[in-house]
């Protein structure tokens, strides 16, 4: 495996030239449309480190979200979440699959983490190529609570931010969500990374997210062509071969899914919302295992 950066160094300079990233982002600019040009450099990439195999299974499930979501209902997509290709893959297998598929990858807007695109001008550029409404993440701002080495009016200064941020962000959501648009969500907020097995669990604001929805499917992914790496410059991730397939559940409606799962609990004292977000990745866990029990091994043809 090779660094993203080392092995496609000149690709990237190519791509940034495209690129039209802002790299602050203030209250003007929470929704941010992707930028098309730069989806040739990326799907250079995937198809490159994609193996043979690899595609969506029941698309169908997802094409009837999206003829839901373009009768006017909020309908939301939620995923499991590995590498930040998980939403480039998905998006190039989508229009390979011709012009529905390329119609519903137009459609797609997804929740994005404010560090994508303030983190480097080349994570902010993978990013730019797909549509997407950043918000502050709730672990980006334990972190800086926790934080000992920053001074407590830049904190205030963020924290200040933040809530500007996602203020404005649910403003814009609640207009997107009519549109026709598909909200992809990662119920997870970060990256799986199988060393920190708190990064596998579902943050308990995905709960306000399903409740202000109509209908969603859930989304696993087997395989990945993109390992996270041990540092924390997410641009060092570290490229490989694989077989990739998403697998889509049938369309749930939201109200239904959050009743059920708190009259399973309605006796407990736990967290309710934490209990939906739970739900939520056991979901996820149960379509990953049932895809992976499924598949014939990768053979060193592949």
């Amino acid at each position: 495996m090779e660094a993203i950066s080392a092995k496609y160094r000149e690709h990237l300079m190519k791509m940034l030239a495209k690129s039209r990233a802002q790299l602050e982002v203030g209250e003007h600019n929470v929704y941010q449309v992707g930028n098309e040009e730069i989806l040739p450099f990326i799907d250079r990439i995937i198809e490159e480190h994609l193996l043979p195999g690899s595609g969506i299974r029941d698309l169908d499930r997802l094409e009837a979200l999206f003829e839901a979501a373009q009768a006017g209902e909020p309908c939301l997509l939620l995923l499991e979440h590995y590498s930040n290709f998980d939403l480039p893959v998905l998006h190039y297998l989508l229009r390979k699959e011709g012009e529905r598929g390329k119609a519903i990858a137009d459609a797609l807007v997804a929740i994005a983490g404010i560090k994508l695109s303030e983190e480097s001008p080349v994570v902010a550029a993978f990013s730019e190529a797909y549509t997407r409404l950043v918000i502050y993440p709730s672990r980006s701002i334990e972190a800086l609570k926790e934080g000992k080495h920053h001074d407590p009016k830049e904190i205030v200064a963020e924290m200040m931010k933040s809530v500007m941020i996602n203020r404005q962000s649910m403003k814009r959501l609640s207009t997107l969500k009519t549109e026709g648009k598909l909200v992809l969500v990662f119920p997870a907020g970060t990256r799986y990374r199988p060393w920190d097995p708190a990064t596998g669990k579902g943050v308990r604001e995905i709960d306000s997210y399903i409740k202000s929805f109509s209908k969603m499917c859930l989304v696993s992914i087997n395989g990945n062509i993109l390992r996270i790496s041990q540092s924390k410059d997410m641009i060092d991730d570290l490229l490989c071969k694989d077989r990739v397939i998403y697998d889509v559940s049938e369309p749930m409606a939201c109200e239904d899914f959050r009743a059920k799962v708190k009259h399973e609990h309605h006796h407990m004292t736990e967290d309710k919302k934490q209990a939906v977000a739970d739900a939520i990745m056991a979901g996820l866990a149960r379509l990953h295992g049932e895809v992976e029990s499924s598949l014939p091994p990768i053979t060193a043809t592949s």
